[in-house]
């Protein structure tokens, strides 16, 4: 056989083998499973997921924006009675769920952060749901006076999530800029609540709510700019990508 047919008959085999790899590449679905239905009876459903990052984005922002609001005091309200139930079901039920979708999607980073900001807004609303007990249990009962422990409690409350969210700004590193800077902003709304209560400086208190809406406004931009992107909408939000692979 001559040298000519050896590299035709070559060239067929790879072709063909090409051919194979991009049949067998349809048949997978989009998370890399072979998509067999060779049981009639008991057929294998392949689903793709939604991305649950604009909801976990989105119901954080939410929150933030009403614990800023209440914590500066905006439009003379005081009493964060209403704050509470939407920190519980939409900071909370909702932000949980989408960590739960990020696990299944796989990405680590999101069902770490969304559960743990779900379980934050939930403690933090616990601290002023009426009939728990928290703030009562540092109330006088006679005068009605609440105790200096109690700043000093929630000074070490802020600090264990100041340290939480230092680590996951740190992990946020090679994701977009929009998404550090958010958690960076959050780190820094953090450390100005905890030392505020700890040095009992209601100055520093009111400028770390402030500082909140900052936070506020880099989770809508993270949300929307999920949420709006793949055609949905004909705007695109850029995230600013800080790390771009080769």
């Amino acid at each position: 056989m001559s040298p000519n047919s050896y590299d035709h008959a070559s060239k067929t085999e790879i072709n063909q083998d090409l051919e194979n790899a991009t049949h067998l590449e349809r048949l997978r679905t989009a998370g890399g499973h072979i998509d067999d239905r060779g049981q009639p009876s008991l057929p294998v459903v392949h689903r793709s997921f939604a991305n649950p990052a604009p909801l976990g984005l989105l119901s954080f922002a939410t929150d933030m924006f009403l614990i800023s609001s209440f914590g500066v005091h905006a439009r003379g309200v005081i009493v964060p009675n209403v704050m509470i139930s939407v920190l519980i079901f939409f900071g909370g039920i909702c932000q949980f769920l989408a960590g739960i979708m990020e696990f299944i999607s796989g990405n680590t980073f999101g069902a770490t952060v969304f559960p743990s900001y779900g379980a934050f807004n939930i403690s933090f609303a616990m601290i002023y749901l009426p009939g728990s007990g928290i703030i009562a249990a540092y109330t006088d009962s006679k005068t009605g006076v609440l105790s200096p422990e109690f700043n000093q409690a929630v000074a070490l409350y802020i600090w264990a999530w100041f340290i939480i969210t230092v680590i996951y700004t740190i992990a946020a590193m090679r994701s977009s800029w929009v998404l550090f800077l958010d958690l960076f902003a959050l780190d820094i709304v953090l450390l100005l609540l905890a030392l505020g209560f700890m040095v009992k400086s209601q100055s520093v208190i009111t400028g770390g709510y402030a500082m909140g809406y900052v936070v506020t406004f880099l989770s809508y931009w993270a949300g929307c700019a999920g949420l709006w992107a793949g055609g949905i909408t004909p705007i695109n939000l850029p995230t600013f990508a800080m790390h771009k692979h080769d």
